[in-house]
């Protein structure tokens, strides 16, 4: 049976990001200038909200991890890393940095009555050379700096709290890693500042004044289908470990669309022409190339009018046609709940201090030991959900699918 999630992975971000009333305490102007106040120790202007700051260092968000002692051989949780103003000034203060509004980047807010918190404001940001990788203690508490991708993997795809988080981190990643690549106007090369609580920048000539905005990457994902829709065409990329097998993928090309991308792609690195394209869901990917740290993946299924594979070998190792029941045990033998528990395991080691290299491609096996033949991306990645999608012919919002399926949005 199909995995069932109520979102993509890094798709769902719970905080509140815009607010129509920008009196509101929590809304990004005003949370900009209780933080001025906060930082130049101006107290009289009233108490801020509640802050919050997710540190991250080299691209990785700050975690901690945590078991239950109730439950024997129970597998670890991860938890974002949020520490206090005051903690995040300290951690600074150690490396000779000074707490400046302009470090700090607005994620969001949000009201937990649950935690008797009230109401939160969140805040990210880049600590590189402050902060050593693992095993750090801040506020009496240990934490670690991980990889988002490692976040992913041992993220539990049915717990909607750590899906939030991983949304979350994906979100804070994306706009850390923007203002690293933007340090400079586009336009006239001048030096950029932050603007709008992070989420813009500004050129600072004053000819120029260029205003800069978060650059989002679309990249179409298709599976194609044959025309008798009975097999697949799946493929694999070099940088892929062994045995892995996922749909065709590209980025879009100027004056392009998404269709046409889907039938360019297709064509250049299989030699498969493509008729009709149905749209399927979308997903956020920050743990794409560091260069475009803002990925949008739109998957299509795309239908194939002609069938002789011609490889092109710059692009990809090996693209193969596969039947419903190969793909079916693929599913079936890839233990994805082995491998979220690896990759668990592995933050709550890094956070202790150890780290242990770990191959998550031995948790793909048979349970007899024996390697599986093939085995597909996740349920973290789009790419699953499509192949899971066809193999089991359920439309993304769940219902059972006739041969083709009909244009329909998607709950995803």
């Amino acid at each position: 049976m199909p995995i069932n999630m109520q979102t993509h992975a890094f798709a769902g971000n719970p905080f509140k990001t815009k607010d129509p009333d920008q009196n509101n305490p929590i809304s990004p102007i005003s949370a900009v200038q209780s933080l001025k106040n906060l930082i130049l120790g101006n107290t009289h202007e009233g108490s801020p909200p509640n802050f919050k700051v997710l540190p991250f260092r080299k691209g990785r968000p700050m975690a901690s991890s945590s078991s239950s002692a109730s439950i024997a051989d129970s597998t670890p949780n991860w938890h974002l890393g949020w520490i206090s103003m005051d903690d995040c000034r300290d951690l600074l203060s150690k490396s000779g940095q000074e707490l400046v509004e302009n470090l700090l980047v607005f994620l969001g807010s949000s009201s937990d009555s649950e935690e008797k918190e009230g109401e939160v404001v969140y805040w990210a940001i880049d600590v590189s050379g402050a902060a050593r990788d693992s095993g750090i203690e801040v506020g009496g508490r240990r934490f670690c700096f991980v990889e988002l991708r490692t976040l992913m993997v041992a993220t539990n795809w049915g717990d909607a709290s750590a899906m939030g988080d991983l949304a979350i981190a994906g979100h804070a990643k994306a706009l850390l890693e923007w203002h690293t690549t933007s340090r400079f106007c586009g336009h006239c090369g001048s030096v950029t500042v932050a603007i709008d609580a992070g989420r813009r920048k500004q050129c600072m000539n004053e000819i120029c004044k260029k205003r800069i905005y978060p650059r989002v990457d679309p990249v179409a994902i298709m599976l194609v289908i044959d025309k008798t829709n009975d097999r697949v065409l799946l493929s694999r990329p070099s940088r892929f470990i062994p045995r892995m097998w996922t749909c065709l993928s590209g980025f879009l090309e100027p004056g392009e669309s998404l269709e046409e991308a889907v039938r360019r792609e297709t064509l250049e690195e299989t030699g498969i022409e493509v008729g009709e394209v149905i749209y399927h869901s979308s997903q956020p990917w920050p743990v794409g190339l560091s260069s475009m740290p803002c990925q949008l993946m739109v998957g299509f299924f795309a239908y194939a009018k002609s069938f002789e594979i011609r490889v092109d070998k710059k692009e990809l190792e090996e693209a193969q046609w596969y039947s419903r029941e190969d793909v079916k045990k693929a599913l079936t033998f890839a233990e994805y709940e082995k491998a979220q528990k690896t990759a668990a395991i592995k933050v709550e080691q890094m956070c202790k201090g150890v780290e242990r290299e770990q191959s998550f491609a031995s948790d793909f096996n048979l349970e007899s030991g024996e390697l599986a033949p093939m085995f597909i991306p996740g349920p973290f990645a789009i790419a699953h959900h499509l192949i899971s999608s066809w193999v089991h012919q359920i439309t993304p919002d769940g219902v059972e699918s006739p041969l083709k399926q009909s244009a329909s949005s998607s709950n995803l």
